[in-house]
């Protein structure tokens, strides 16, 4: 979800609503997709999560249309669709060594799938290498990094009753990044001052980005302290750590998708949700704070 973090201005009061709105849907979204994995209705919440994905991707590729740049959408959707289904049921049911042999082999059979696209189109000057870039690029950008929240749900060992357990750190997950979001907004109203990055957006500033950073470090930690026993590999170092991560990450994740939007020349990646914006939108901080944590579980803590 994009995270307004400027200051006052003629239109604060809009983008205050903007954010309020989005915000809000964030979160009934998440607590709907939480709801049914904490339900123990797995393949629902897999449902959930891969429709959001592929839209996502296909704003992503509409996006590029709008700007006039190459893309094979079709392509590129249905591999996206092969990905999440088949990375769904390596973890759910193999483990994941065998998620990682399938995402290897589709990502192969996607990148000979576009040269095979290719050799039926036009060629005229560099559009065949741009078009395979901008198709092969969505696909990891928006499904391969957003995957990561289904793997992180099965990262942990299932319970003994059979039940997954990796729907806490995914909880934790989404609610230290939503907090990362509402501290740039909240710090950035109140007190932002300092452009960033002007040249990507000219709403985000140095104190918002800190107001993120401490507001998902709070967030981390009193997560940890509220259900230390459902978030067990996590120790207090663990959730110092994480929180300052996942708070960066979320920032980076935003401007990210800032630099796509300018790029393409669209103020929202879509109208899924009218007068708020596309999924991707609402999805952008996430890309990049997911495969943080799932890394940093695999590689830091060691989660088998």
């Amino acid at each position: 979800m994009s995270a307004t973090l400027e200051g006052t201005g003629p239109n604060v009061v809009t983008r205050r609503s903007v954010f309020i709105l989005r915000f809000i849907s964030t979160v009934a979204l998440w607590s709907v997709a939480l709801l049914i994995m904490f339900s123990g209705y797995e393949i629902l919440f897999w449902v959930l999560i891969s429709g959001f994905g592929m839209i996502g991707l296909w704003e992503f590729y509409r996006m590029l249309d709008h700007k006039g740049l190459p893309n094979f959408k079709i392509t590129g959707m249905i591999c996206g669709a092969v990905l999440l289904a088949g990375s769904f049921y390596y973890f759910s049911k193999i483990g994941p060594a065998g998620s990682y042999d399938f995402e290897v082999a589709v990502l192969l059979f996607f990148l000979l799938t576009v040269f095979g696209r290719q050799m039926f189109a036009r060629l005229r000057n560099d559009e065949p290498l741009q078009t395979m870039a901008y198709t092969l690029f969505g696909l990891l950008y928006v499904l391969w990094l957003f995957n990561f929240i289904t793997k992180i749900v099965y990262l942990t060992p299932r319970s003994s009753s059979g039940q997954v357990t990796g729907q806490f750190y995914v909880l934790y997950l989404i609610a230290v990044t939503k907090f990362s979001d509402m501290g740039a907004y909240l710090t950035g109203s109140a007190f932002g001052r300092h452009l960033m990055v002007p040249h990507i957006s000219a709403k985000k500033t140095w104190e918002g980005f800190f107001g993120a950073i401490v507001l998902a470090l709070l967030c981390s930690l009193a997560l940890y302290k509220l259900m230390p026993g459902h978030l067990s590999v996590l120790n207090w170092t663990h959730a110092t750590v994480l929180g300052l991560l996942l708070g960066f990450a979320a920032v980076v994740g935003d401007l990210a998708e800032s630099i796509i939007k300018r790029s393409t020349g669209v103020k929202d990646s879509g109208n899924l949700l009218p007068g708020i914006g596309g999924a991707l939108d609402l999805l952008d901080s996430l890309l990049f704070t997911a495969p943080l944590l799932f890394f940093y579980m695999r590689l830091v803590i060691r989660v088998p």
